[in-house]
């Protein structure tokens, strides 16, 4: 592969040196003749065929290697997935035969590439995740956590090699991957990835603050530098007193958790406190780890004022993912909060890299909480029932839930989402106890099937055979599984109470000789107001609806359309007219100018865009909507409805069309309001439309829409707001 002809000279130079540290990491794990074997397969690959240039000009070859070296340095997939990686395309492309890899390696191997030909659209392919592909990903979740750790890997690569794709595929990336790779990541406990993902996705989704956040932090650094410094230095010299062998570090924290943070707590960049962290990794044998963290962090809680409401302890109960560390929060120097991680060699290398690629799979420990949430999985893919839309809804609630622990009566230790209620508890242990369930008792007190579980809570269920899951029920549980068996429970209920009722209108129409159109009846359920055929059955099954007047009524109709069907008109092909869906692929791009005719678009309301803001369309039974790229509904957009985007662009002049909406904060100074409006005012094609003030405590809050040209036109007025004297803030709302 070394003379592969498609190869630019700088692909060619990091083709090498990724292969040179690839087969470092995996010196220790590959037999003696897998390289060889490996060689030997490939010879009658055609490698322009197998790892051509993709769609964005991205070299496959490179882009594998390098989802390999991810997946082994950063995840800990050693031998067998590295091998399927490598051989996984040529076998997609018939080069090679699944059972030459498996004589040549081994069943598991072979197993895994089969795997990853299941998801082959998405592992190929930057393709969004709706809900029919998202079905065929938690499948194969559900047999194989490796191959949803691969396909992590592959996302981390193609967001690093963000520049080299178009626009639109980098936007439809960005959100996938804030969507679902980085809160899969995060559920998977490969913290250092899921930071790196969303870091990324700001980066290509909202470059302007990613930006502004990079910036500030490269301006306080020294001072950060200084201070973590001044901070550490006499923690390390009460450790090594102590005679206890560590690290001490500080690390800052993420771009996307500072900008979270801003958003939350809407406040200046210099007001969040909680910039970095402090971290302290022991080297301690491991029956002396839990005592060894607690000695550590005995002695910072004596040198610094700690803070009780943000101490957590997952060293005594660590979280489903493996994940242990003591985390407290301590007042130090300048009165400034400090957050400290305490935890030992073997804990951050878990924390760092993951659960599912350290014990799992190198076979130190098998893990409950992995499997757990596997069966949970399985259990909901089980559900035939269940939409594609609910299971992607039902899936991602759990993945940045924290948990709750609380025990059975027994004394057996039970995870739950925080929020979960007696009633998850009780499906928690057996569906059918969860079905049954009436009340429970919480510490020996009684308490109903929605109180919400604390802490260390001692929960008892109190059940009776006549209890069945309630609609309502959905309404406070907290946990995938208790939704999706109550859920399939009341399918099944109404699936045979439709059944009766659908038997019951068939007989009186067969008494009344009456021949059913089964196209009349679905308008007549329609024009009764009906969403679903079920829904229609369910009134006639508890007596909301009368067999005998609906008879009539459909009867009524059935004469209508047969009066009408003579005087019907016939269209011709050509005079139809194509509704949007079909004016407009996901290949087109739409160019928005005042003069466009023929299509229907409008600027949606969530974002406000304006000219000049990056845009996408969306179509919808309503025509086309023009969003911003930024817009917060547009990582659901692409992910879910990734068939309907539509690429587009301003064309045109700009013309003072455009309404926005800016808040400004600032210090409740006498004229700020008047010297705001002034500016406007004096300001060539742009006028007040409204403004609304709120002042508390000596601050100024305005919400001030405008109308204007376009984002030239947007970016001066903003900076010349934030001249006036007692502004603090100014940025526009969605």
């Amino acid at each position: 592969m070394s003379t592969v002809p498609f190869f630019t000279p700088e692909e060619k130079q990091a083709f090498f040196s990724v292969c040179r540290k690839l087969l470092s990491d995996l010196s220790s794990c590959l037999e003696k003749d897998d390289i060889r074997k490996m060689k030997t397969l490939l010879k009658r690959v055609v490698v322009t065929d197998c790892y051509g240039r993709d769609r964005n000009g991205i070299n496959g070859l490179l882009r594998n290697v390098s989802t390999a070296l991810i997946a082994t340095s950063d995840i800990g997939l050693r031998r067998t997935a590295v091998i399927a990686m490598i051989l996984y395309r040529p076998v997609l492309k018939g080069h090679i035969t699944v059972a030459e890899v498996e004589e040549a390696f081994s069943r598991d191997v072979s197993l895994l590439i089969s795997r990853l030909q299941k998801t082959s659209d998405l592992y190929a392919r930057n393709t969004a995740v709706d809900s029919e592909n998202f079905h065929h990903l938690l499948f194969s979740f559900a047999e194989d956590v490796r191959v949803i750790l691969i396909m992590i890997a592959d996302r981390l690569c193609m967001m690093r090699l963000g520049k080299q794709l178009r626009e639109e595929n980098r936007l439809r990336m960005a959100t996938e991957v804030s969507y679902l790779y980085a809160p899969l990541a995060h559920r998977l406990g490969l913290y250092k990835i899921k930071s790196e993902l969303e870091d990324l996705s700001l980066k290509y989704i909202d470059p302007e603050q990613y930006s502004y956040i990079k910036t500030r932090l490269n301006e306080t650094k020294r001072s950060r530098d200084a201070y973590i410094a001044g901070f550490i230095e006499p923690v390390r010299q009460k450790l090594e007193a102590a005679g206890l062998h560590f690290d001490i570090k500080g690390r800052t924290k993420s771009i996307h958790s500072i900008n979270t943070k801003l958003k939350k707590q809407n406040v200046d960049f210099e007001k969040i406190y909680d910039l970095f962290a402090i971290r302290v990794i022991l080297d301690t044998p491991p029956e002396k780890e839990r005592a060894d963290c607690w000695h550590v962090f005995s002695i910072i809680t004596d040198m610094y004022q700690p803070n009780p409401n943000r101490m957590r302890d997952w060293i005594s109960v660590p979280k489903s993912n493996g994940y242990e560390s003591l985390h407290i929060t301590v007042l130090g120097q300048q009165n400034r909060w400090v957050e400290v991680q305490i935890r030992t060699r073997r804990m951050d290398i878990v924390a760092e890299h993951g659960l599912a690629a350290h014990w799992k799979y190198k076979g130190v420990k098998e893990e409950r909480g992995l499997d757990e949430f596997m069966d949970d999985v399985r259990a909901m893919l089980e559900s035939q029932d269940l939409s594609p839309m609910d299971a992607m809804k039902t899936f991602r609630m759990d993945l940045y839930r924290d948990e709750v622990y609380v025990f059975t009566p027994g004394g057996e230790l039970i995870k739950l989402a925080s929020g979960a209620t007696v009633l998850d508890f009780a499906f928690a242990i057996h569906s059918k106890l969860g079905s049954r369930c009436v009340s429970g008792k919480v510490n020996g007190r009684n308490v109903p099937i929605r109180y919400r579980l604390n802490n260390g809570d001692s929960v008892e269920i109190i059940t009776s055979p006549s209890q069945k899951p309630k609609q309502d029920w959905l309404s406070f549980v907290a946990t995938s599984k208790a939704r999706t068996k109550i859920k399939q429970a009341l399918r099944e209920e109404s699936a045979k109470t439709t059944e009766y009722a659908k038997e019951l209108l068939q007989r009186r129409f067969k008494n009344r000789k009456i021949d059913v159109d089964d196209a009349v009846l679905m308008r007549f359920i329609k024009k009764k107001g009906f969403k679903t055929v079920t829904d229609f059955y369910l009134d006639i099954a508890e007596e909301r609806l009368d067999v005998n007047g609906l008879i009539e009524e459909y009867l009524e109709l059935e004469r209508k359309e047969k009066e009408t069907s003579e005087h019907v008109e016939i269209r011709s092909a050509e005079q139809y007219v194509a509704p949007a869906e079909e004016i407009l692929s996901s290949q087109d791009v739409l160019v928005i100018d005042k003069n466009l005719t023929g299509i229907e678009y409008k600027l949606a309301k969530c974002c406000n865009p304006i000219y000049g803001d990056p845009v996408f369309g969306f179509v919808s039974t309503q025509g086309i909507k023009i969003h911003r790229v930024n817009c917060p509904n547009a990582p659901e957009m692409f992910s879910r409805f990734g068939y309907r985007i539509v690429q587009a662009r301003w064309s045109g002049k700009a013309d003072a069309g455009y309404s926005v909406t800016l808040r400004v904060i600032g210090h409740d100074d006498i004229g700020i309001v008047t010297n705001i409006t002034s500016v406007i005012s004096r300001e060539n094609g742009m006028s007040l439309r409204s403004i609304h003030v709120d002042s508390v405590d000596g601050l100024f809050q305005g919400d001030i829409t405008v109308l204007l040209a376009n984002t030239s036109a947007l970016e001066q007025l903003i900076k010349k707001i934030r001249l006036i004297k007692g502004v603090k803030q100014v940025g526009r709302l969605y």
